[in-house]
């Protein structure tokens, strides 16, 4: 049987029906992983003897009855920059390629619990972008390419996750976002990726570039596929403070109601037009069940300024070792070499002043977001940017569009992106919608709503 583009829910039904084992599914994946992720440059490490292991333990408990949830049995992989024990985690970056950590990131420990095969480690931007990289080769895997045109990027920085969904390596995957590492590539590669709040997932054993704004999420096939593995891996954790102990769980469809949707003035002005004219049609899709308001204005304040700043001092803290070490002359891209070097002017008045800041403007943004269900937006300007050229000059002619994605990672509020057509060179567009904290299941809602009218996520890229 052809698994490779089958959902969670189908291959889950299919497991508890024994029309498949986990052992097959296993077997399937990590040959897919092996001749096909070398082509996209998608793959780390493929984790084969741990998933065989973990297959025959959940077929095992399948055959005795014993049953761990939807996920039960089916194969995953994960980021780069998330640990796991006896295998390498390489955070992308040459400097660490043989970096091996001592136990599970609590998101692996989480999956685990809940029966899911960790198949492989997913490739990534070297250190998550901390280094401000310009360019899709910034990883010692090589440029991500999107299986729908290989001469096209990824997106970064969960280039491998997103590109091993989408090429039919994984059923679902675990990317990062601390600001559009998740949306981005979910797009670009024709995926539905979902932005936890800040909080929602442990962190904990995982990579930290800025660890005032970094989140774990899941790529995978559809919303409703992003919801269960969202329901598993959510909670408090011990290990790590900054996680809330609030749960998730996937929203019952109700067919009467109606959704309130902001759209941000100047949303789809100056953008390339197949991305304009599939936002609009999108949202014609949604018509009998949203109440469009347009031409929104977020809080002005300066979402970008206090990232940027918050961002550089604690990335400039997590890999002090690099910047004073001179490893850092290691990275991939040239302009990782020296990217790290001005943050270490940040003054600790700065960037606790940025900190402060953040907190009326997460009041206001809060306010502003009460007054919708949510807010509706293209997920990038563009399609994916071409492998030759630097982001600045991979699609010129583009100066439009609302910058939702920099003010809602500042303020850590959720986001998730759905496929909703294709542009130039055949490239995927996406549609995201934006919430207010902890409103996830508003934003899986919606986008399931919008894919029971839609088939765009279930198109399969051109792959031999």
């Amino acid at each position: 049987m052809d698994f490779a583009f089958l959902s969670v829910v189908e291959l889950g039904r299919l497991l508890r029906a024994k029309k498949t084992t986990a052992a097959e599914l296993a077997a399937y994946f990590l040959d897919r992983l092996e001749r096909i992720g070398p082509r996209y440059n998608a793959v780390v490490t493929v984790t084969r003897d741990r998933a065989l292991a973990e297959a025959a333990q959940a077929d095992r408990e399948i055959h005795q009855g014993i049953g761990r949830g939807p996920l039960h049995g089916v194969p995953y992989g994960v980021k780069d920059l998330i640990a796991t024990k006896d295998y390498p985690t390489t955070w992308g970056a040459e400097p660490y390629r043989q970096q091996k950590l001592d136990a599970d990131a609590t998101v692996v420990e989480r999956l685990g619990a809940a029966g899911a095969v960790l198949v492989a480690k997913l490739a990534m931007v070297e250190l998550a972008g901390g280094m401000g990289y310009n360019q899709p080769n910034a990883s010692f895997t090589g440029p991500g390419k999107t299986p729908w045109n290989p001469g096209y990027w990824s997106g970064g920085s969960s280039s491998g996750p997103s590109a091993a969904v989408a090429a039919g390596l994984v059923p679902f995957a675990i990317g990062s976002e601390t600001s559009g590492s998740i949306l981005t590539p979910a797009a670009y590669c024709g995926v539905t990726g979902l932005r936890p709040t800040y909080g929602l997932v442990s962190r904990h054993g995982a990579m930290a570039l800025a660890w005032t704004m970094d989140k774990l999420g899941p790529l995978a096939r559809s919303a409703e596929d992003c919801a269960i593995v969202l329901q598993a891996i959510v909670g408090r954790d011990p290990k790590d403070p900054s996680s809330v102990a609030r749960g998730f769980h996937m929203p019952a469809p109700q067919a009467t109601q109606r959704f309130r949707i902001g759209v941000p003035k100047g949303a789809d002005k100056d953008i390339q037009a197949e991305v304009a004219a599939n936002f609009r049609a999108a949202l014609k899709v949604l018509g009998d069940r949203v109440d469009i308001v347009e031409d929104v204005e977020l809080p002005d304040l300066p979402y970008g300024a206090v990232a940027g700043l918050i961002i550089a001092a604690e990335g400039a803290s997590a890999f002090d070792d690099l910047l004073k070490d001179g490893r850092l002359s290691q990275l991939t891209a040239p302009e990782d070499r020296t990217g790290g070097y001005p943050a270490l002017a940040v003054s600790a008045p700065d960037y606790l002043r940025a900190l402060r800041v953040r907190r009326p403007m997460q009041r206001a943004l809060d306010d502003f977001l009460k007054k919708f269900d949510a807010l509706a937006v293209p997920t990038r300007t563009t399609v994916a940017t071409p492998l030759d050229k630097s982001f600045r000059d991979g699609w010129p002619g583009v100066t439009g569009g609302a910058n939702v994605i920099g003010p809602t990672n500042v303020v850590g509020v959720p986001g998730v992106s759905v496929p909703n057509g294709f542009g130039v060179q055949g490239l995927p567009t996406g549609l995201s919608f934006t919430a207010r904290a902890f409103d996830e299941a508003k934003l899986v809602t919606l986008a399931r709503l919008y894919q029971s009218r839609s088939d765009w996520h279930t198109r399969r890229p051109p792959i031999d």
